[in-house]
């Protein structure tokens, strides 16, 4: 999936920060995109030493302390470690056990802990302290759940893929195929975000992705070869432009997840939940520009049926009345009240732990205002 959310792209993206402390290594933690930390200083799978072997050097040349190399081979290799075996057990077992050790993460992490409570007293002001507890309890669930199925993505074929998740409203998807300018799935967080783009190609669907580096560049190369076994393809960020356009131009689809805070001079601020949220325009722009069909996707657990539900709704009909700038803050609100009406619906799963409201209108106080 594209990841939308956050991008920066200071001209000293990866020199190292404060070397002496944890932010001066790359570092990484969880599984896929969505439990993974990003941050700024990045090595590639090709490094060398340095003349006094104190050191490394990273991609544009700054020095790395050889202690953040260490320590970059020690979380592949634990991170490689849990997948193979988390993909060696039964399923039903690896996922209660991955969901046990992010509840145990999570009760370690005050800090996430608190923005999931201000997040949910934002958006549902009138719930009951058991109400949020409820939630949190789901998501961290879910979140587990979909560490252990994309430890088994291996082991999903197009013959199996049914035994774990099913399509719904896929002539929605079709009518957008029909249109023959490409399709833009829209989605967020929500479920098995994961999964969803694994099933999508597996289905016969398959999609291209925007490969947004994990901060630890074995990680990501894992990462990244665990989501393409379906017959997805990364788009990366150094060439995003010129192949997003010739995806589309193909009639091809490109999977977008656009629920997070962005940086402001890639967004503007739309409601989200009764408060202003900086919004990506990168799809609102990109819908403009192509006239790709924007399809809202997303696969969602259902208890009942203990299964995945792969769920797409009909194209959102975009606004054009010739101011762009008007449109693209029209499209922008449009595609993020889709997403809320479905984080309504399905709240647990969802991500409460991101800092959804982070990013702030000029004089706002911040949203989270805690360590």
């Amino acid at each position: 999936m594209i990841e939308t959310a956050d991008v920066k792209r200071e001209d000293d993206e990866y020199r190292p920060r404060n070397q002496s402390g944890p932010r001066g290594c790359a570092y990484a933690s969880g599984f896929g995109r969505g439990l993974f930390r990003h941050r700024k200083m990045s090595l590639t799978s090709k490094l060398f030493l340095h003349r006094r072997t104190s050191s490394i050097l990273s991609r544009n040349g700054f020095p790395v302390p050889l202690g953040c190399v260490m320590k970059a081979y020690l979380e592949y290799s634990a991170v490689w470690l849990i997948l193979k075996a988390l993909g060696l057990l039964p399923r039903s077992f690896a996922r209660a056990l991955a969901a046990e050790v992010v509840k145990l993460l999570y009760s370690l992490l005050p800090r996430l802990q608190k923005t999931a409570d201000v997040n949910l007293r934002i958006a549902f002001p009138g719930w009951s302290d058991a109400q949020r507890q409820a939630v949190i309890r789901g998501m961290l669930r879910n979140l587990g759940w979909m560490a252990a199925e994309f430890a088994l993505f291996p082991r999903l074929t197009k013959q199996n893929i049914e035994q774990v998740i099913v399509l719904e409203g896929l002539e929605n998807f079709l009518e957008g195929q029909r249109r023959g300018k490409g399709v833009l799935f829209l989605t967020g967080h929500i479920g098995a975000w994961e999964l969803s783009s694994y099933a999508h190609a597996l289905y016969g669907f398959a999609l291209h992705y925007m490969a947004r580096p994990i901060e630890n560049a074995r990680v990501d190369a894992l990462v990244n070869a665990y989501r393409c076994l379906s017959g997805n393809q990364p788009i990366f960020k150094n060439e995003s432009a010129r192949v997003t356009l010739r995806v589309l131009k193909e009639a091809g689809t490109i999977g977008i997840l656009a629920d997070q805070n962005t940086m402001p001079s890639e967004a503007v601020f739309v409601d989200f939940f009764g408060k202003a949220a900086s919004t990506t325009t990168g799809i609102a722009r990109l819908a403009l520009h192509t006239d790709a069909a924007v399809v809202p996707g997303y696969a969602i657990w259902d208890d009942n049926m203990r299964k995945y539900r792969l769920c797409f709704e009909p194209p959102v009909e975009l606004s054009r009345t010739g101011d762009a700038d008007r449109d693209t803050l029209e499209n922008t609100q449009k595609f993020t009240k889709v997403l809320e009406g479905v984080i309504r619906k399905y709240p647990d799963q969802w991500v409460w732990v991101h800092r959804r409201w982070n990013t702030r209108p000029a004089g706002e106080p911040p949203v989270y205002d805690f360590s």
